[in-house]
This record gives C-alpha cells, structure tokens and sequence, in this order.
C-alpha cells in the first residue's frame, strides 16, 4: 500500500512576528551608555564606550604572591636600584644616595589622599618608632607634587620623607608594575640594606597595611 503523505502536516508555519522588547531597544541601550559608571576603589572613572571592550586574561594583574614578586623588574633582590634626586614635601631635592649607611625603607604608592593610600601612610606613622629602633628610614614615593605632598603630611602628621615623582619617571626606571590593566599605579615597597641593596620587594595593592608588617619583619632580620 502506498504511502501519501498528509497535506495538512506539510504546510508551512505561519511566522510568529518578533515581540517587542523595551530592554533591548535603541534608546534604552542609549541611556545606558550615557551614564558614567565610577569604581568604588580610588574613585576610578570608567570610560564610556558604544561596545564593551574584549575580555583579555592577564597573567599577574595584581602581582600579589605572599610578598613575592612572580615577574621581573627593572630592580630585583640583590640589585642596586638606580639613584634618584627628588623634591620632598618642603620642595627640597633629596637623593637616594643620602640614606647609604642605613636601612631604607621605599614605598611607592599610587595617590595623596586615596583610602587605601591614607591607611599606608598613617600604618607606617604608627610604626616609624619601630622603624627607628632597626635604624631604618622610610620613603614614601608618588606622582603628586610637593605641594599635594606637605598637605598630605600635615594633615595626617607624618614624620617621613614623602617625594614627588612628577611624570613617574623614577617608578618607571625601579619597574614597578601597575595593576588594574595599567589603569592604577602600583603600590610596591623596597628593603634596602645600608649598602643599599635590594633585600626584599613586597607588592600588595589591596591590602595596603600589610607593607609595615612585612617590612620590620626583614629589617628585624638584617
């Protein structure tokens, strides 16, 4: 018996016309994309952008490795970093080379005034008699100017050397990485021993009061 196939099953579907979604329309998306977002961490502002940039995986974003550093820079341990000459929070140049014959303590950072900047800052404060009992000094390094810096001081009354490193010139030439993409400047602190060596490197963004802490323990030990 031969097969016929019904006519009914072989009629083509009526299409379904697209339903009409608010969350997908043009000027939604448009006001979307004319808010400015910004990041809670140091007030970062995100750019606007028309299309969301292409996810990249980052090997070291961060570079936090229980106070090891997993990639090379331009200073390493056992390296003699290269000298520089700064002006302080009182406008006055200060040289590296000034500090030989002691322990220096170098930390960078990335701004005046950020939250996790001001908790360093006032952590290292809080230490300094400790820093001065293991006959160390500390240096604290960022590209704000003098002035940024003594207002910085003064408010939260830092016994300590702050410079100005207008450009990052001389965070470019130690090599000290940035996190975020490139976006932040990075908070890194050197050990430096009175032959001025490098001893130990600590890099930590987020958790900015553990450079203290990790610091005395090496000086301790020098």
């Amino acid at each position: 018996m031969a097969f016929t196939p019904s006519t009914a099953c072989c009629k083509p579907l009526p299409l379904l016309a697209p339903r009409a979604s608010s969350r997908g329309s043009p000027a939604r998306a448009q006001a979307l994309l004319s808010t400015p977002s910004t990041s809670a961490f140091h007030g970062l502002r995100a750019p606007l952008s028309a299309a969301p940039a292409p996810r990249r995986r980052a090997a070291f974003s961060t570079g936090i490795v229980c106070g090891k550093v997993p990639y090379r820079t331009s200073v390493n341990k056992g390296s003699v970093p290269p000298s520089f000459t700064l002006k302080d929070q009182n406008g006055k140049p200060v040289s590296l080379s000034k500090f030989k014959g002691k322990p220096v303590v170098v930390y960078f950072y990335p701004a005046d005034e950020t939250p996790g900047c001001t908790k360093q800052a006032c952590a290292f404060r809080d230490s300094y008699e400790k820093f001065k009992k293991a006959g160390a000094e500390v240096i604290g390094i960022s590209g704000d100017d003098a002035a940024s810096h003594k207002a910085f001081a003064q408010k939260y009354r830092l016994p300590y050397t702050l410079l100005a490193d207008e450009g990052n010139k001389v965070r470019k030439e130690w090599g000290v990485p940035a996190d975020l993409f490139g976006t932040l400047p990075g908070r890194q602190t050197y050990v430096l021993d009175k032959n001025g060596v490098v001893q130990y490197i600590y890099n930590n963004q987020f958790q900015p009061e553990k450079h203290i802490a990790e610091t005395l323990k090496i000086l301790q030990g020098l």
